[in-house]
């Protein structure tokens, strides 16, 4: 269950084409055949979860390896390809409204594992908490449009989901995978790459943030009316001129952009979740009405009145830089990429696919592995 990678790709319109996206699914589905049968669900699981693998196996189906369509148009081929009742692994989710219809998919094909009440609701919590992971919990300007869940008849599972920037027009790519994780609000991420670091990301699952997630939850499970007194202190203060002016430790650790208070909160919701009382920060994070509003205002009074500060480093830890149509990539890691391009090669010899497939595909992954040293 951790966050595996991270990677950056290019905002690009359009779709893939008809003839090109049929081939997509037939070369995929004997790649996963291949996969299933030689090494089984978990180790496709984990594969999945690699950015480096994933962004390879992209490339070897025939798409643009830098375009954001990499992640839609690969999960979708994906998705039509494999039959949860033959290979005993499910996909669901997608773009846009599709990633809407996620927790009915899952109870839909975990039926088809007769897969116990219990299972199906820790399956659609590891779905809904990635995505609140990804999106309020981790603030890194990302709005998430993509969210695809792939599991197993064993209750295994990952995902793969992406976010949009629409001031550097730059997609971001979550992977996860259940396996790794010990806890959701924890430092879930483990090997995370993007082609740059982010300005004063608001990272709440940061062990750095223990603090501040115990002090909002406390301020949650505090009579509303003192929330609100914080807040209104922060945001209507009149005899503060900016928030860098709040005294010492506090204003000299973060920035100006950093300390931005949402001004608008929801108090009605509030007083729900102080009525809700939950226990934790997960169980608090995965309530309805929940956002990205709320965890900022409750980080910020945390920081700058009672002394918590989160962290506001950009989880991402490796580098991993994309380019134009004209450049190649150049993953930091080459190791991890030179291996995984090593097993989709002996995979693609192995796979039960026609000649001239097998040769455009490895000719594509042939030139996918030039990278610069």
């Amino acid at each position: 269950m951790a966050k595996t990678g991270v990677t950056y790709l290019p905002l690009h319109g359009g779709k893939a084409p008809r003839w090109l996206f049929k081939r997509m699914v037939k070369l995929s589905e004997q790649i996963a055949n291949v996969l299933l049968y030689e090494y089984g669900k978990e180790e496709l699981l984990s594969r999945l979860s690699n950015p480096y693998w994933f962004q390879a196996l992209s490339c070897v189906l025939g798409y643009d390896w830098h375009s954001s369509g990499t992640t839609t148009v690969t999960c979708a081929a994906l998705k039509e390809a494999i039959d949860p009742e033959k290979h005993g692994f499910a996909l669901v989710g997608g773009k846009g409204k599709t990633s809407r219809k996620t927790p009915a998919e899952i109870k839909q094909k975990a039926e088809i594992y007769n897969l116990s009440s219990f299972c199906i609701n820790k399956l659609t919590h590891a779905s809904k908490m990635t995505a609140k992971i990804d999106s309020a919990a981790i603030q890194d300007y990302y709005s998430l449009y993509h969210h695809v869940f792939f599991f197993t008849e064993q209750g295994d599972w990952g995902v793969i989901q992406q976010g949009m920037n629409e001031n550097n027009h730059y997609a971001r790519r979550y992977h996860w995978f259940s396996k790794q994780i010990k806890h959701f609000c924890c430092e879930p991420n483990t090997n995370i790459v993007g082609d740059h670091f982010e300005e004063s990301v608001l990272n709440m699952t940061s062990q750095k943030s223990k603090s501040a997630q115990q002090l909002s939850l406390d301020l949650i499970n505090d009579n509303p009316y003192h929330l609100k007194r914080d807040w209104t202190k922060l945001t209507l203060d009149t005899s503060q001129r900016t928030l860098e002016n709040w005294d010492e430790p506090i204003q000299k650790k973060t920035s100006l952009n950093s300390l931005h208070m949402p001004r608008t909160i929801n108090w009605k919701k509030m007083k729900e979740l102080y009525e809700f009382q939950p226990n934790n920060y997960e169980e608090l994070l995965s309530l309805e009405g929940v956002g990205q509003n709320t965890v900022r205002a409750l980080a910020l009074i945390s920081d700058l009145i009672y002394g918590e500060p989160p962290s506001w480093k950009d989880p991402v830890k490796f580098s991993f830089t994309v380019g134009g149509k004209d450049g190649v990539p150049f993953p930091v890691d080459t190791k991890a990429m030179d291996e995984s391009i090593i097993q989709i090669e002996n995979l693609l010899n192995q796979a039960n696919i026609e000649k001239n497939q097998k040769i455009h595909a490895l000719r594509r992954l042939q030139t996918f592995s030039k990278v610069p040293n």
